[in-house]
């Protein structure tokens, strides 16, 4: 956090409290970030994220995940992202690239092996808790952009299950 020393708790009107915690739960400075560096900086991102800024989700693109692989801060991004959608679906275009960031993170590769669940099988764990309100959000919303994203993500968690 810029700016700020590690006992200053943020806030924001735009952001619930579930969703600061979520955040402050993480010691996101202890972890590698997909881009060489420590994973601090995402908490920023995050929170821009929490607000709803759209580029915010599609800016964790090298650092949470990449292409076919996710990086070590992934799960706790899941979690972060998961917490933004049970507290009440976003407005639309929000609405869309956090589903976009969650999809992409479950179109990685399963990095888990028979004993473990890897970062892979961690982010599944965060979205398949939330999947009732993931369905229940976008109820009412067929054949938008939001159910298509939906409906990829549900696929994919039953493929999962």
């Amino acid at each position: 956090m810029r700016g700020m020393d590690k006992d200053t708790v943020r806030s924001s009107p735009l952001v619930p409290a579930a969703v600061g915690a979520e955040i402050a739960r993480h010691d996101w400075a202890s972890v590698e970030c997909g881009c060489g560096r420590s994973a601090g900086h995402l908490e920023d991102t995050l929170w821009h994220a929490a607000e709803g800024h759209p580029a915010a989700f599609h800016a964790l693109e090298g650092h949470v995940f990449a292409r076919s692989r996710l990086w070590p801060p992934a799960p706790a991004a899941c979690g972060v992202l998961m917490a933004v959608w049970s507290a009440g679906p976003p407005r639309l275009a929000t609405r869309e690239a956090l589903l976009w960031t969650l999809l992409a993170l479950l179109n990685t590769e399963d990095d888990g092996s028979p004993y473990e669940a890897g970062l892979y099988g961690q982010c599944a764990a965060f979205v398949r808790a939330g999947l009732p309100q993931l369905r229940g959000g976008l109820a009412g919303r067929p054949g938008s952009v939001s159910a298509a994203y939906a409906e990829g993500i549900v696929g994919i968690i039953g493929l999962c299950a």
